[in-house]
């Protein structure tokens, strides 16, 4: 068993075959490419986990990890810190508003002889739960105005870490001004601590309507419905390579009902897959 020597913490630094290492594995198991240039970015996350472990050196969680066993306890919280969680309330919000004035509607008149249909939406990498709460807010509205419908949302992400925080609803009041005022009111509640930092949740009857479970896109099946109505895959593919996105868009789509939506970001694209969709508008594309 090697001894590890302590080393201070601005001093220390990954070695080249040690982050290759780091890089391979997360590539292997979510699918996530971390070039060198990340390198410093990892060390920085991982500094957490080092003195959780007390553990006095990236040299020794590298022995740790690889070499002493500990990768099946480890590999959740790896994930944790290597994964990148960027998202805000109503972020790229035209695809909203196309929820709202189009596709909804759509989704519904498909659905005519049912009686109050029950609507699935699935955020596939909802991060912290802001993607989600924002579908919420809008079918809620949309449900105020007309009650001939219900809804239900899921949302999955391979950081454990994140997916607390979305079943909390709890967020940085700073983080909730792109929500319009109204939706704010109906919607949100303000701490009233004194002296902390102010922060806001999701009301309880939204937070009943948003479960989130952990899932890894990179897994070869999803288990979930086969009837989603609308599935949100938004700025996660980028991180992906090209046949790893063919793969992950193809198991999606085979959850959407016939009709159904699959939303992507706008920096993402569905160009050269042969999977049976059509586009009906920018980064939103239609099970045949």
């Amino acid at each position: 068993m090697s001894t590890a020597r302590l080393v201070p913490a601005d001093d220390d630094h990954l070695s080249h075959a040690d982050f290759g290492k780091i890089a391979t594995l997360i590539g292997q198991e979510v699918g996530i490419r971390l070039p060198p240039t990340k390198r410093m970015m990892v060390e920085g996350r991982l500094r957490r986990r080092l003195r959780a472990l007390d553990l006095p050196s990236f040299d020794a969680y590298c022995d740790y990890v690889f070499r002493r066993g500990g990768l099946d306890q480890e590999l959740v919280y790896l994930i944790n810190v290597v994964t990148t969680n960027k998202t805000d309330f109503f972020r790229e919000a035209e695809h909203f508003e196309l929820m709202q004035s189009t596709l909804v509607p759509n989704l519904l008149r498909a659905r005519s002889g049912e009686r109050r249909p029950l609507l699935k939406v699935w955020s596939a990498a909802s991060s912290t739960g802001a993607e989600a709460y924002t579908i919420a807010m809008v079918l809620a509205e949309m449900a105020r105005h007309q009650d001939n419908f219900k809804y239900a949302i899921l949302g999955t992400d391979v950081s454990t870490d994140v997916l607390a925080q979305g079943t909390r609803g709890v967020y940085p009041a700073e983080q909730i001004a792109p929500v319009p005022q109204d939706m704010q009111s109906r919607y949100l509640m303000w701490s009233r601590q004194s002296g902390s930092r102010a922060e806001v949740r999701i009301v309880p009857e939204l937070r009943r309507l948003v479960r989130f479970q952990r899932l890894n896109l990179m897994d070869s099946a999803y288990p979930y419905d086969r009837d989603v109505d609308i599935i949100f895959l938004r700025n996660v593919l980028i991180y992906f390579d090209k046949a790893d996105q063919a793969a992950v868009i193809g198991r999606l789509v085979s959850h959407l009902r016939p009709g159904g939506y699959l939303l992507l970001g706008h920096s993402e694209s569905m160009i050269g897959t042969t999977i049976p969709v059509r586009q009906v508008a920018p980064a939103v594309f239609q099970r045949l």
